[in-house]
């Protein structure tokens, strides 16, 4: 049996920390980024062409988020006993896990296109859309659908590779995908006027070219953890770690994207102004926290290989670490971010509506002010998630959303009665106390309980 290649297996395991945090997290910001230029760019080219398209795509990503984010459990659940059995030296386990996590993906994607093809038209009418945007809407859904298989592909490359430390190669495919995104929506939607079903049809292409390339590298007879068609017969114990792992993850994630359903229907009441506002401030905030979720996964693959290593002060320490370096990040920017001057002359690049820059400023001001608790929440994520305990990921996260920033949206509301800054306190103070239960939870010790290696005993 092949030994896994040294480097950053070896510098996670026994090197410095602070550098494999740094390995592994830049390049993620980088891959983050990327991903988000994909709806950038969309974005960009719909609002050119007409209202109707870009209110399309609009209308059902959340719809389109919520079925990523449920498959996206396998994946998550592929990081975390990939980078156990890695740090046990368990190369054998990882391999098989690796195939058994792509049979659960792939078979779970064509489940959803199939889905997807057969129910858009009912899904697009239910959520109010007609004449125009019902017709883009639907082309649209019925076309991106079939990137669901492409994108598993690229997840499952990004959490073996992650796994084993390697996140540039999971970069550099991305970079690949948004360069040729870039170029085929003028194309698709401009010079071949296809509107929303251009800018589908580009997605697909778009991932359709890394994750072919992505599965050829994982298939390599030179790759450390490789595909084979003999290790893709399911395993019940296998399948069931899986489940264990990943289905928390991706019952978090649903709730995540209901929750943000039915806030923005909140935001809504206090006018199309405080919705602007609203998505620019999130978007915004969304880059600033870029490097603090790298840091997250960062720390779930450190103390994923550190625990299955049986290294458990050494995760410990990288916890520490990380949650350092993330906090103190985000607090030196918060307080740039969050002076006046500077969050108005940030938002004016996205909007020229005077009411709707007053509003968003402030909303930026506050959350930059309160970010670094973001830092200690996505640290401690991490901890948990690379310790197996995905299912305190996920409590913590449901309750985030709608036990904590509901009821602080209530009681500023209707006793405090804050008009729309209600809607920007309810996001920091709910983030904050997760962020605080989580630590708490942390004290306990519950984390040090190794629920993958366990359950490999038994």
């Amino acid at each position: 049996m092949k030994p896994l290649r040294k480097g950053n297996v070896e510098m996670i395991l026994h090197g410095s920390l602070w550098r494999a945090i740094l390995a592994i997290a830049v390049p993620v910001v980088i891959n983050s980024f990327l991903q988000t230029l994909y709806n950038l760019t969309d974005t960009y080219w719909l609002g050119r062409i007409g209202a109707e398209p870009l209110a399309a795509i609009s209308l059902i990503t959340p719809v389109q988020n919520a079925i990523v984010n449920f498959g996206s459990g396998f994946t998550v659940a592929g990081a975390v006993l990939i980078a156990q059995f890695t740090g046990a030296g368990k190369r054998g386990d990882a391999e098989k896990m690796a195939n058994q996590i792509f049979v659960c993906a792939m078979a779970f994607s064509l489940l959803c296109v199939a889905v997807l093809e057969t129910f858009t038209p009912a899904v697009v009418r239910w959520l109010g859309a007609e004449g125009e945007t019902m017709r883009h809407a639907v082309w649209y859904m019925r076309v991106v659908a079939l990137d669901i298989p492409f994108l598993f592909m690229l997840n499952l490359f990004q959490s073996v590779r992650q796994a084993q430390g390697d996140t540039v190669r999971p970069m550099f495919l991305n970079l690949l995908g948004i360069s040729i995104n870039m170029a085929l929506d003028p194309l698709l939607m401009v010079v071949w006027p296809l509107g929303a079903a251009g800018a589908a049809l580009a997605t697909v292409i778009a991932k359709m070219v890394p994750a072919l390339m992505a599965i050829r590298l994982l298939s390599r007879r030179s790759a450390e953890i490789r595909l084979q068609r003999a290790l893709m017969r399911p395993e019940g114990d296998k399948l069931r770690q899986v489940v264990r792992i990943g289905l928390p993850s991706s019952l978090g994630g649903c709730a995540m994207q209901l929750g943000f359903l039915l806030m923005s229907r909140n935001v809504f009441a206090y006018g199309v102004e405080a919705m602007a506002a609203y998505g620019i401030g999130n978007k915004v905030n969304g880059l600033i926290s870029l490097p603090s979720n790298a840091i997250g996964s960062a720390t779930a693959t450190i103390v994923g290989q550190n625990m299955g290593a049986g290294q458990i002060k050494r995760a410990e320490k990288g916890y520490h670490l990380s949650v350092v370096m993330a906090t103190v990040f985000l607090f030196a920017g918060g307080m740039i971010l969050s002076r006046p001057f500077i969050s108005r002359a940030i938002v004016s690049i996205f909007a020229t509506d005077e009411s709707v820059i007053a509003m968003a400023a402030d909303f930026l001001s506050v959350m930059a002010f309160w970010c670094w608790t973001n830092g200690m929440h996505n640290a401690t994520n991490g901890l948990f998630q690379g310790s197996g305990h995905t299912e305190v990921c996920m409590a913590v996260e449901a309750s985030r959303l709608w036990i904590l920033r509901f009821a602080t949206l209530f009681l500023c509301e209707n006793v405090l009665h804050m008009g729309v800054r209600s809607v920007w306190y309810s996001v920091v103070v709910s983030n904050g106390i997760s962020a605080a239960v989580l630590f708490c939870l942390y004290l306990t010790g519950l984390w040090k309980k190794n629920r993958v290696m366990q359950a490999k005993a038994e």
